[in-house]
């Protein structure tokens, strides 16, 4: 495998086509904390709706502002820490290619490292899974209609025709 300047072309060649694999997941992971930091957005934006509208509100309306926002309050938790495990579950990706190129390309035989590396980013990116779902059930737990909202109006009474 060692020529006269390091390795051949044809062990080089093999080696990033083993570590471009792992760099799929990477992508996946980068599309998913695109929509984590999206939906972080919108709760920052709804938290802060809500804190102007706090001082306005009495009563009924006002505990339903401070039900949202400690609702709202979880969620930025779990958001974060969904963002914190896809981040880590990213790095874990990362480590995982040096290793591969380190691996493949001194011929040391200690594939398992990858290997838990590759579990290691895989269950960081469950846990992230996990707590995507988990802000998701807080988020639809948090929506209130109004009944009101889900009352139909009753129906027009019909015209009687008079002659």
């Amino acid at each position: 495998m060692e020529g006269e300047f390091g390795p051949d072309l044809a062990a080089v060649i093999s080696v990033l086509q083993t570590a471009l694999t792992p760099a799929f997941l990477l992508v996946a992971v980068g599309s998913l904390l695109n929509v984590l930091t999206g939906r972080l957005a919108r709760i920052v934006d709804r938290s802060r709706d809500l804190q102007r509208q706090y001082p306005n509100t009495e009563g009924i309306a006002h505990e339903r502002i401070v039900r949202e926002l400690r609702i709202i309050e979880k969620r930025m938790r779990v958001v974060g820490s969904s963002i914190l495990f896809a981040v880590l579950s990213a790095i874990s990706v990362c480590v995982m290619i040096v290793a591969l190129f380190v691996l493949g390309l001194t011929n040391t035989p200690a594939a398992w490292v990858a290997v838990a590396l590759f579990m290691l980013a895989l269950a960081l990116l469950s846990a992230c899974l996990f707590q995507f779902v988990r802000e998701i059930r807080l988020a639809t737990y948090a929506i209130y209609v109004p009944e009101e909202y889900l009352e139909l109006p009753p129906p027009p009474k019909p015209k009687v025709r008079t002659t």
